[in-house]
């Protein structure tokens, strides 16, 4: 199954890391370090996460108070944001 990140999930990742580099040199690559665990294990078990909003599911990331949020499609995983867990989910459904 094809794995795509959208732009604006990018780009949540990016300010996130920032964040924690800012916070703690090193912090910010333990992030990416989660994030990409958490994106493994949704290639490997998509279905297996939680649907939270319409066929929007959710994967949390460990470590860290941060979900995936992502579409599953016949032939592609779509992740349509990485979005701390305080954040207005209003944000983040409209993405998709």
């Amino acid at each position: 199954m094809q794995l795509v990140i959208r732009p604006a999930a990018e780009s949540d990742v990016a300010e996130a890391y920032e964040w924690y580099e800012e916070r703690r040199q090193g912090l910010g690559d333990d992030l990416l370090l989660s994030v990409e665990a958490t994106l493994a294990a949704i290639c490997e078990r998509p279905a297996s996460f939680p649907i939270v909003h319409q066929d929007i599911r959710r994967a949390l990331i460990r470590r860290f108070p941060f979900g995936v949020f992502y579409i599953l499609d016949k032939t592609k995983l779509i992740v349509l944001a990485v979005f701390h867990a305080r954040r207005d989910p209003k944000q983040w459904q409209s993405r998709s």
